[in-house]
């Protein structure tokens, strides 16, 4: 089981996901997101996580100069697209950028799922609840789970991480339901919105890795 921790935003946190064993850690470079860190605190907490957990720089529809601009400074090892890129477009940052995506598929039921055939440029495919527009600012990040019984048939397809809403309490059924291989968490470990808790991460981890 690998865990991934996102929206890391200081190097305190970032050592207590590191220490306590996350194989992924988080950056988010979207100005909206109360997780936002700038291209350069994103170097920083990369620099701190390199060869001891994979890099993941998170961005939203992001276009190709700072797609760019971004892979130059932060050097990450996956870049995660969480917007409403289309197969097509992933397919050409692929291209552009050499490195290996995780295209976020945000899923209110099977159908939502299934979306995710389309995406074959992409490396992995991460699960996330569905946002409503009305109701979430952000793509993502928003602690709402979705029916896991959605992922139904998922896991014999590909590898996928599965996001949305999981706390140490719940991650262990969501787990065992979807077969998950990999589980993404960022509101679930946090005392306020932004705000990671190192407790939250350390309990969430082994929750995790015990299912």
């Amino acid at each position: 089981m690998q865990v991934k921790i996102c929206g890391l935003k200081d190097k305190t946190m970032m050592e207590a996901a590191l220490e306590a064993g996350a194989d992924y850690v988080g950056l988010v470079f979207f100005e909206k997101s109360p997780r936002h860190v700038s291209l350069a605190l994103a170097a920083e907490l990369a620099e701190l996580a390199r060869s001891r957990a994979k890099i993941v720089l998170l961005m939203v529809n992001p276009e190709d100069k700072s797609l760019q601009r971004a892979v130059e400074t932060v050097k990450p090892d996956y870049i995660q697209l969480h917007g409403s890129e289309s197969p097509a477009r992933v397919a050409a940052i692929a291209s552009l950028i050499k490195l290996p995506l995780i295209k976020a598929i945000g899923v209110h039921n099977a159908a939502d799922a299934a979306a995710a055939d389309e995406y074959e440029a992409a490396a992995l495919i991460l699960f996330d609840a569905k946002a409503d527009p009305a109701l979430h600012e952000l793509p993502g990040g928003n602690g709402i789970p979705f029916d896991w019984t959605a992922l139904k048939g998922q896991k014999e397809k590909r590898d996928f991480m599965l996001s949305g809403g999981l706390t140490a309490e719940t991650v262990r059924a969501a787990i065992n339901l979807t077969k998950a291989p990999m589980v993404d968490v960022s509101s679930g470990v946090e005392s306020a919105p932004g705000v990671k808790d190192a407790e939250l991460i350390r309990q969430f981890i082994a929750a995790a890795k015990t299912a």
